[in-house]
């Protein structure tokens, strides 16, 4: 058997460095203290790490205000938010959005602009380049931007940030990480991700599935994307197309889907299942299934009844997924979040009937953030490089 080398004290440090930016970057101003308990290191470990990651103009530490306590307080240690920042661009179906985000998840400045329906992928590089530049003006000097993330409704491959969107075969387009960060003239990677994906590394973060570990991210608009986060890593498969919950075929009789199956989950679940049933297949966008949702509030029997039926298979695939994943919870996002709220007795109808044993856990949440989900999860994509190695990513 080979022998597996030790790590060397190099290793331990940035692993220890990466741990310590880390903890602060979500939790925010921390004393060293509760940073010796929480990361297992000694007091003196601790303030090599802090002088180190201070040195690196990454944190900031003071002497907290009056504690009420006898003997020297704990020095408090805080993410240079102001100084420390990454873009967040977000690449959805009706509209684009770019926010600057500081180190601990603090939105410093965004911008947005609409997105015609059929704009192709590559052209909202343009678009998106100008949002961006048009926050740089607004920098303060003396600031350090360490990459860029992207959220976008598509398949995305993980090596090269290639973006597939609709059938199959499918319309595929230059890697969009590499492009705008040739049209940024950026020095560092841009990442990029599904929008499911992100939201769920945006909901773990600091959303509404902070405190877990296993968690599913359901993502609706156009289609049906899913985030998966199992023993607090990502799971996004090989090449990163993993997550593809929406052609999860539920109904081998149902509609056609885009993807060449048939009965795919998105078909029972999208947004244009819902219209259709609701009689206004001639409609679109997130609007018009809120339009629905509040007729349905109104006594609109129609509408009404499409809300139950599509909720009905939403609950269908929800279980299937609870059954194979076991999450502590699952997470509604996008227009999702509205048909779940909608028709919540359905889904919990479906899973007090259909989950195995041992799923009595699973919590069924909406987004804490909101629609800020996927755009705070790409601001988490793009700090993971500095997370990981922060020394290497600040220099």
């Amino acid at each position: 058997m080979p022998t597996i080398a030790a790590p060397s004290q190099e290793e331990v440090r940035r692993r220890n460095l990466g741990a310590l930016l880390r903890y602060v970057h979500i939790h925010g101003a921390t004393s060293r203290a509760e940073l010796t308990d929480r990361l297992g290191l000694n007091r003196s470990t601790i303030g090599a790490l802090t002088a180190d990651l201070a040195a690196a103009g990454l944190i900031s530490e003071e002497t907290p205000r009056k504690t009420g306590r006898a003997g020297r307080p704990s020095l408090v240690v805080r993410p240079r938010t102001s100084r420390v920042y990454a873009y967040a661009l977000s690449i959805e179906v009706d509209r684009l959005r770019a926010a600057r985000v500081g180190l601990g998840g603090k939105v410093l400045d965004s911008r947005a602009a609409d997105r015609p329906r059929g704009m192709q992928i590559l052209d909202t590089i343009g678009p998106l380049t100008d949002l961006v530049r048009d926050m740089r003006r607004a920098v303060p000097a003396g600031s350090s931007c360490v990459g860029g993330g992207v959220s976008v409704t598509g398949t995305v491959r993980g090596a090269d940030g290639t973006v597939r969107i609709g059938s199959p075969v499918g319309r595929v387009a230059d890697p969009v990480g590499e492009a705008l960060g040739t049209e940024l003239g950026h020095d560092h990677a841009i990442a990029i991700a599904n929008a499911a994906d992100v939201g769920a590394l945006g909901e773990h973060a600091r959303g509404s599935a902070a405190p877990f570990d296993d968690v599913i991210y359901l993502h609706g608009d156009v289609g049906i994307g899913s985030g998966i986060i199992a023993g607090g890593r990502p799971v996004t498969g090989h090449g990163g197309h993993g997550g593809e919950a929406g052609h999860m075929v539920v109904n081998p009789h149902g509609r056609a889907c885009g993807c060449g199956s048939r009965g795919c989950w998105e078909t029972e679940i999208g947004e244009q299942a819902l219209l259709q049933r609701a009689g206004q297949a001639d409609a679109t966008g997130r609007d018009a299934v809120i339009a629905v949702i509040d007729a349905a509030g109104r006594g609109d029997q129609e509408a009404g009844a499409a809300i139950r039926h599509v909720a009905d298979w939403l609950g269908f695939g929800v279980v299937n997924l609870v059954n194979i994943f076991n999450p502590n919870v699952v997470v509604f996002g996008g227009t999702l979040r509205e048909l779940y709220l909608a028709g919540s007795a359905q889904v919990h109808s479906r899973l007090s009937s259909m989950a195995l044993p041992g799923r009595e856990h699973v919590r069924l949440r909406t987004p804490l953030l909101g629609d800020d989900a996927p755009l705070m999860g790409a601001a988490e994509l793009a700090f993971e490089r500095l997370l990981e190695d922060p020394l290497v990513a600040a220099g």
